[in-house]
């Protein structure tokens, strides 16, 4: 199995350009050259940088001067004509600048698509059946080739985040492959970053196309057991926002509770011994499948998200970011914590 090198353990820098209100305020004052500073200080070797695309894209009249986001054919989409938006751009100019300057490695995740978000709540609806969605898509990663398929020493590329229902499989690997194809044709050697369904789940690994070349990356994300690390969480529909628990509680006890504030018990619980607590053991019974397709392959793996909702007990959430770490350790697999501020799962100072 690869390793992927210069991405050793990261943080994300969500809400800045994602997840977000969209404003210059938020742009500008979210992140600022500090940041970039500390996590270098602090011992990260990248961040991760996750984009909407109302960052770069704009249907308003303003950029009517401006040629359309065409090339594929015709643009218009439940009314819109997007177009480039020039200042957007400056932001990613300023992140890969500052990584630069603090020698960090930097990923650009595009995180929301025109018709596609893992958030329901943003109702985007119709990528995967939409050629016309899907050709924007295309547009947006062959523009970012244009302006930063040459930073092949600092940059990597990340298609797409969270891919949802498995039902998707197919029609994503058609299209990451069409999209690597166009970024190819641009940007030769940089590396690029694919993930499957169920949210970049490990189950998806092994239903990922075979790697175009040698620098395509498997991403998966790790929230495992859920029940933990999402304790308390809002936007589950099904959670209990007083409900709390420990990392170190039965096995039995996390199926009883996952089936009442998740509505679904995991069948990997049952693997083990009911009466023992999710340990080390726990996260390499979760990994073989996915490490083993990454060595058949000879592909890297890489963890972009992991972490502990903000609510769990500090003392639990220690323990299950030391056993999590030592998997990813034990088999050189990069990773990128959740989150650097905010976002309700926000690290402490002296987390790296």
């Amino acid at each position: 199995m690869k390793i992927f090198n210069g991405y050793t353990h990261g943080v994300n820098f969500g809400g800045w350009l994602s997840q977000c209100d969209h404003t210059k305020e938020r742009y500008d004052s979210f992140i600022t050259e500090d940041d970039f500073k500390t996590v270098s200080e602090r011992g990260f070797d990248h961040v991760r940088i996750p984009v909407d695309y109302e960052l770069i894209l704009s249907d308003s009249t303003e950029f009517k001067d401006v040629a359309p986001v065409i090339g594929y054919g015709h643009n218009l989409v439940l009314g819109h004509e997007y177009y480039f938006n020039e200042e957007g751009f400056k932001y990613i100019d300023f992140a890969i600048e500052m990584c630069k300057k603090y020698n960090l490695h930097m990923i650009l995740d595009l995180h929301r698509t025109p018709g596609y978000s893992f958030d329901p709540f943003h109702g985007e609806k119709g990528f995967f059946e939409s050629d016309e969605y899907q050709n924007i898509f295309y547009e947006i990663w062959i523009e970012f080739a244009k302006r930063f398929g040459g930073f092949t020493d600092i940059l990597t590329f990340e298609l797409l985040n969270e891919v949802t229902k498995k039902e998707y499989s197919d029609k994503w690997n058609e299209i990451s492959l069409n999209c690597i194809k166009n970024i190819r044709e641009i940007a030769p050697d940089i590396r690029i970053i694919v993930g499957g369904y169920y949210n970049n789940s490990l189950e998806a690994i092994k239903d990922l196309s075979l790697p175009y070349d040698d620098k395509i990356i498997y991403t998966f994300h790790a929230y495992e057991p859920l029940l933990f690390t999402h304790q308390g969480a809002y936007w589950i529909e099904t959670m209990d926002t007083e409900f709390r628990c420990d990392y170190s509680m039965p096995y039995s006890k996390y199926e009883e509770l996952s089936e009442k504030y998740l509505c679904q018990a995991y069948a990997s619980f049952k693997k083990f011994d009911q009466n023992a607590c999710p340990d080390e053991n726990y996260f390499e019974a979760l990994l073989a499948e996915a490490i083993n397709v990454a060595k058949d392959r000879n592909v890297a793996l890489y963890c972009g998200e992991y972490g502990v909702i903000d609510r769990a007990d500090k003392k639990e959430a220690a323990k299950w970011f030391h056993d999590f770490h030592a998997v990813m350790d034990k088999y050189n697999i990069g990773r990128c914590v959740w989150n650097y501020k905010e976002m309700d799962f926000e690290i402490s100072p002296d987390f790296r």
